[in-house]
């Protein structure tokens, strides 16, 4: 498993650390560790609705930020649990940008198992970086 859930950063949310050989890989796994803190079992989440987004930012680190804020706006505004299906990444200057499709269904009681409704992505100890060997990233919700 390419992250963990840590118990001792912040007593009254959620915080896990993912790490990935690639910076797009790092991306789908903190969408899915974020994800299975809401759904217990995100496989049981078919692929029925899709949402592009586009994203910029003149930092990897907000880039990521605002990609894990995207499912949560879904899951409030739409009601969909949602997984990563496609993304590119790139850099132009100083600017960082993000492309991707996102593909789920809205929350189904009967099948999904809801288990914790995330509010927020905290600024509070996140982080991403590059290290030797390949990308790390901390991340705590507001729940």
């Amino acid at each position: 498993m390419p992250y963990e859930y840590l118990d001792d950063i912040a007593t009254a949310d959620v915080a896990f650390k993912v790490w990935a050989d690639s910076l797009e890989d790092l991306f789908q796994q903190a969408a899915e560790a974020m994800m299975k803190v809401i759904v217990e079992r995100m496989d049981r989440v078919d692929a029925k609705e899709e949402r592009e987004i586009v994203l910029e930012d003149d930092s990897q680190e907000m880039l990521l930020f605002q990609f894990l804020q995207e499912f949560i706006y879904y899951k409030d505004a739409e009601n969909l649990i949602l997984k990563l299906s496609s993304i590119h990444l790139e850099h132009k200057g100083d600017v960082y940008g993000l492309k991707g499709i996102l593909a789920g269904e809205v929350l189904d009681p009967q099948r999904h198992r809801f288990q914790v409704d995330i509010k927020a992505v905290t600024i509070h100890q996140f982080y991403l970086r590059q290290t030797d060997h390949g990308w790390e990233c901390l991340v705590v919700v507001d729940v």
